[in-house]
């Protein structure tokens, strides 16, 4: 019964990644204590590793076989290297001059112990870029070294077996993250939470080949138990809805990461650009009292309590016998149709006195902003719109008070707030209604299980879960086709981890790093 089950798990083995984290097939010595590491063929690189401009301390990287070498001739070291991860005070020197090119630290990483599993050196110097030109140019003078490409010290982190694809991508997150929310998220897939979920299925997914590889090949000798198959099928069938819960996160890691689409809508001089200048506390768009004045999207990028958000400013949705102005009302009910969360912007002025003649002009201004796929009879989703009542200031204390109160009690309408861009009044209660509405879309990026961030991710886990549909249609028709089903869904599910055909995407998940990193 053990050989057969070996016999069916060397089986399915022949048929995972090869690039996994053991050891790559082509090895070079490290130049301390002979650790293997990296590839045969590996050049040294070096970089500046921290932020380009005018800073106190800079940081300049270099990982390879020739690295050693580097910190001798740079560091003036004639005899033993520093202990390793120990910073070291030295002046650094040009190696064919002799020049004293700066005093700064040294550190010295020996393989594996380094973020690229290679021999890595880093030099701290000052942060003038005449010192850090004549450090890399000296560096560059050094035998067997060439510049770094954008992203290959994570690259070669990866082929090494030190950081996962995922937790490749959570570090390129990481680096451009722009408000807390992308941090939380990108630092929390950098851990590798979201790749031991894909290993962990992956793993189930190894054990249920190898049971019907072994049943195919032993079962005529009597030495598989009958349930085996039962078993694959129950795990199949559990594997498939996690998956499905997986897949059904309504965009929330994909959107975080990107950004949540914000569009301001509405008729117009409703005060739709005043709300874009007041939000995002410029003058980012043309503010006049002559309608039709915005034709065409204007953006910005902002941070709301944390969540990234880009708004973008439409044209006043109205006919117009201009075409310009016609061009930009068919990109503003475009920009609403993709919208995350659209910002319907009505002048409060222009409406009806009676709360219920005011709701019932409301709900057909919604009608005739929002798609018609998001207006199932008379309820408008909260979750996807606001209701903003501009121009407050124009309106007496009283009716105001009356509008709010009565307005809330409307069934059918979204969440109504009423401001005004001119005396921000209303503006922070306003501010949180939309903090809440972005948070939702977003989600909490510390709770609950990972969520998907990349769309790559999501197209090879619906292909894994197609593929495990296919284990099913023919477990009992053809049982070789159902096991090329769950081979085919390690082999997406080895995409999205690395393990499985990796190189094809490999270009596409580093050349957006930068240069050092």
């Amino acid at each position: 019964m053990l050989s057969s089950i070996y016999h069916g798990i060397k089986r399915a083995a022949v048929h995972t990644l090869r690039t996994s984290r053991g050891t790559p097939p082509h090895r070079f010595l490290s130049t301390c204590d002979g650790f293997p590491v990296g590839f045969a063929d590996a050049e040294t690189i070096f970089a500046l590793s921290s932020g380009h401009g005018r800073c106190g301390v800079a940081v300049v990287r270099v990982s390879g076989p020739a690295s050693a070498t580097a910190l001798r001739c740079m560091a003036g070291l004639t005899h033993s290297l520093p202990p390793p991860r120990t910073a070291l005070l030295r002046s650094i020197t040009d190696p064919q001059s002799k020049e004293v090119l700066d005093r700064g630290l040294v550190l010295w990483f020996p393989a594996p112990h380094s973020f690229t599993g290679e021999d890595s050196v880093e030099f701290h110097i000052h942060g003038g870029p005449a010192v850090i030109t004549a450090v890399l140019q000296a560096l560059g003078s050094v035998p067997g070294m060439r510049p770094a490409e954008a992203g290959e010290f994570t690259r070669r982190a990866f082929q090494a077996g030190k950081l996962g694809l995922t937790e490749v991508e959570g570090l390129g997150d990481l680096i451009h993250a722009e408000t807390e929310a992308q941090r939380r998220q990108a630092l929390r897939q950098m851990s590798g939470e979201l790749g031991r979920l894909y290993q962990d299925w992956s793993h189930r997914l190894k054990r249920c080949l190898a049971h019907v590889e072994a049943f195919i090949d032993f079962s005529e000798d009597e030495l598989i138990e009958d349930g085996i198959l039962n078993e694959v099928d129950r795990s199949v069938c559990g594997l498939q809805a996690e998956m499905e819960r997986h897949l059904k996160d309504e965009r929330r890691g994909e959107r975080l990461r990107s950004g949540v689409q914000v569009v301001i809508a509405g008729a117009t001089n409703a005060g739709k650009s005043s709300l874009l200048n007041t939000l995002c506390q410029r003058p980012a768009a043309i503010v006049s009292p002559i309608a039709g004045t915005t034709r065409d999207v204007v953006e910005t990028a902002l941070d709301i309590g944390g969540f990234p958000v880009l708004l973008s400013d439409t044209a006043g949705l109205r006919d117009s016998p201009d075409l310009v102005e016609r061009e930009g009302v068919r990109r503003a009910r475009e920009r609403v149709e993709q919208a995350d969360l659209t910002l319907v912007v009505v002048d409060c002025v222009h409406l009806p006195s009676d709360a219920k003649q005011a709701a019932a002009f409301l709900q057909r201004h919604l009608r005739s902003v929002l798609p018609t796929q998001e207006q199932p009879e008379t309820v408008f989703p909260a979750d996807r719109c606001l209701l903003v009542l501009n121009k407050t200031d124009l309106l007496p204390q009283e009716q105001r008070q009356r509008l709010d109160g009565e307005l809330r009690r409307v069934s059918g309408l979204p969440p109504v707030c009423l401001i005004s861009c001119h005396t921000n009044e209303g503006l922070q209660d306003f501010l949180t209604v939309l903090h809440s509405s972005v948070k939702t879309l977003c989600g909490d990026p510390l709770s609950g299980a990972p969520t998907l961030t990349q769309a790559r991710h999501r197209a090879h886990l619906q292909q894994c879960f197609a593929a495990l549909a296919q284990y099913q249609r023919y477990r009992d028709i053809d049982l070789a086709l159902a096991a090329e089903g769950i081979r085919l869904a390690l082999t997406s599910l080895g995409r999205i981890t690395g393990r499985v055909g990796a190189e094809e995407i490999l270009d596409i998940i580093f050349k957006d790093f930068c240069i050092g990193k």
